[in-house]
């Protein structure tokens, strides 16, 4: 991702991992690596699945699915929840987005067609969403596990606090 310069975003949007970020490109390059990855795959990426994935691309903070439900039918793609639910569904099974199980929303991934661990930074102002990488086998957790001889295949990680630019605000 390119960034614009040294100064912080002004719109949460415009900052991943809360670091400013040209945020246009952002969501071209995750829409055609997604395209990609589902033609190679046999996947079927419908209108209603990539505008889902479209519209959790457009800001980075987590929707919840009636959001997605409302923004999809703003689009033409109809009002029931399953619409959203089936698209969303689809999106976090294929790893294109994953669930923010606090705020029981969906935020797109920023790692999509890798395999990894995520671990999730929420503001609790802005709901702007960070994703990094997570090590639960190598940190205490995965040592509580090997201890009590448990194979961990899935972790949640998730974290509140105020993001950078929210801090600079409160700060002001």
């Amino acid at each position: 991702m390119t960034s614009p310069g040294p100064s912080k975003a002004a719109n949460p949007r415009d900052a991943l991992g809360f670091a400013p970020h040209d945020h246009g490109h952002c969501v071209a390059a995750a829409m055609a690596a997604a395209e990609e990855r589902c033609a190679a795959a046999g996947l079927h990426f419908t209108p209603v699945r990539r505008k889902a994935l479209e519209i959790l691309l457009q800001e980075h903070r987590a929707l919840g699915a009636y959001e997605v439900l409302d923004r999809l039918r703003e689009a033409g793609f109809g009002s029931q929840p399953p619409v959203a639910y089936r698209a969303l569904d689809f999106l976090v099974a294929h790893g294109f987005a994953h669930k923010i199980e606090r705020l029981n929303a969906f935020v797109a991934c920023a790692h999509p067609g890798t395999s990894h661990s995520p671990a999730f930074m929420i503001c609790r102002v802005c709901d702007s969403v960070a994703e990094a990488q997570a090590t639960p086998a190598r940190g205490a957790l995965g040592q509580a596990a090997r201890e009590a001889g448990f194979r961990i295949e899935r972790t949640v990680v998730e974290a509140e606090g105020v993001c950078p630019s929210c801090a600079e605000k409160a700060g002001a």
